[in-house]
């Protein structure tokens, strides 16, 4: 049996159960948000409603990566939701929100700033259908060839002395992404080892959100 993680029973939340009720046999969702009349929508066969902080149930429930966990998690939620699970579920507590820098926004394809410093990041200037495909070489809304993958386009940027880190978001159905839990893991191990700030980023092939991070251990200058 699979086990899916949805955090956050919106919109979003609610079409992501759906759509992937239908298309994966043997099925186990996990439903998680703050809202109990979302959660109310949220209701059907397969499915466990909790509610809870979305973040805060990640860092408090998922288990060690030896143990047993849910296949993918699925972030649908107004939030960054690799990087609040991360800020919570450390045991050091050797990490902090910074700002990213100004300067980084040449860098960055349609750059919109939010009020808690994430920032958003998208190759469209339109608003794209709900059950994009997310086809490999081709916009389903355009029709035209598709820019480099976000995911990758992050992951490459170069702005000394930050250090970008990138999960990648995957398709798991039409308008679904989401993540092995296994990548939280490993992207746990990677900000471990990062020395300076971090660019963190959740990405797929058109859009992402990033959050500016520091460790204890790292200098506390963020200037390039």
């Amino acid at each position: 049996m699979k086990e899916i993680w949805i955090i956050g029973a919106g919109r979003f939340g609610r079409m992501a159960a759906d759509r992937l009720t239908g298309k994966i046999k043997d099925l186990r969702l996990v439903l998680v948000d703050l809202e109990a009349e979302k959660l109310h929508g949220a209701e059907g066969p397969g499915r466990t409603l909790i509610k809870a902080d979305g973040a805060a149930y990640l860092a408090e429930h998922l288990p060690k990566r030896e143990e047993k966990h849910p296949d993918w998690i699925i972030p649908a939620v107004p939030i960054h939701l690799a990087a609040e699970w991360r800020l919570l579920d450390q045991s050091k507590k050797n990490l902090q929100r910074i700002p990213i820098p100004a300067e980084m926004d040449p860098l960055l394809p349609h750059p919109l700033r939010v009020e808690n410093g994430n920032i958003f990041v998208s190759h469209a200037d339109f608003l794209c259908p709900d059950d994009c495909a997310e086809p490999r070489d081709i916009c389903t809304f355009t029709g035209k060839p598709r820019k480099q993958n976000m995911f990758e386009l992050l992951g490459d940027i170069q702005f000394p002395p930050w250090k970008s880190l990138v999960i990648r978001s995957h398709q798991l159905g039409p308008g679904v992404g989401g993540y092995r839990t296994q990548e939280l893991f490993d992207l746990a191990d990677r900000i471990e080892k990062a020395r300076g700030p971090i660019l963190l980023s959740t990405a797929c092939r058109c859009h992402g959100v990033m959050t500016g991070l520091q460790g204890a251990y790292s200098s506390k200058s963020t200037a390039p």
